[in-house]
């Protein structure tokens, strides 16, 4: 049993394979690429093609190696469907991004589909009622210390708000990118590392950033569309000249 996205303009692979079997009342689904546009379709006719009896199912999400957005709604639908069957769904060895990408979001990478968590950064939940909570007594003579705890995790927070903005210009890039990546494959007949390897370059040489460069081939691919700056126009004709094969 297999279900794989349809071929699109990122060289016409597949983004997400979801592989499995079913062995009497359980299913076993391997997802493996990407959750990004069209995953929770792929999910969702995958679910409807289980048999009746199935009352279990378990996916091992440990092959998937990129997730954005599109990966909660995979979630939503998954959630929605266990509900509507009364089935009892596990989704385990979440790691890498993905794995960051829901902690993000306030998930729980063991159980993603309890929502999201309300534990605070002290361990305690802010929902639950504080009001047989000890009353506070003087500051203790350990205050040093807790000013030291205090400043490192003020640290630690300052650490995550960066790794949050690279994460989400990471997602913001990723569309733009491989569309950039899918016309260099069509037109210049390169595999999608080679594409990738073409745009990195063109980045390097005219320093402008990847997106930029994707965005720029992208645009210029469009009927009508503009021209790269010719300092960018430039840089890329030579990241393709080094990519062609030479003469023998």
């Amino acid at each position: 049993m297999t279900s794989a996205a349809s071929p699109h303009l990122t060289g016409g692979l597949n983004t997400l394979v979801i592989r499995g079997r079913v062995d009497a009342d359980r299913a076993e689904l391997a997802p493996r690429g990407e959750l990004v546009h069209g995953c929770a379709d792929i999910l969702a006719r995958t679910l409807s093609d289980l048999p009746p009896t199935v009352t279990r199912v378990d996916l091992d999400m440990g092959d998937v190696h990129f997730m954005d957005t599109a990966g909660l709604q995979f979630l939503d639908v998954l959630g929605d469907h266990a509900r509507q069957r009364s089935l009892t769904v596990t989704l385990t060895n979440w790691n890498g991004q993905p794995r960051r990408i829901l902690e993000l979001a306030g998930l729980d990478p063991t159980d993603p589909l309890a929502g999201p968590d309300t534990t605070g950064p002290d361990g305690t939940d802010p929902a639950r009622p504080t009001g047989h909570d000890p009353a506070p007594g003087p500051v203790p003579p350990t205050a040093p210390a807790s000013s030291a705890v205090a400043m490192e995790r003020a640290e630690r927070l300052h650490i995550l708000q960066e790794e949050v903005e690279q994460l989400r210009q990471a997602i913001v890039s990723r569309p733009v990118i491989d569309q950039a990546r899918g016309i260099l494959m069509a037109t210049h007949g390169c595999t999608s590392d080679e594409a990738w390897h073409i745009l990195r370059e063109t980045s390097q040489l005219s320093n402008t950033k990847l997106r930029e460069v994707a965005a720029a081939v992208t645009a210029g691919a469009e009927a009508d569309g503009p021209a790269p700056p010719p300092e960018l126009r430039t840089a890329l004709q030579r990241a393709l000249a080094r990519r062609r094969p030479q003469p023998g």
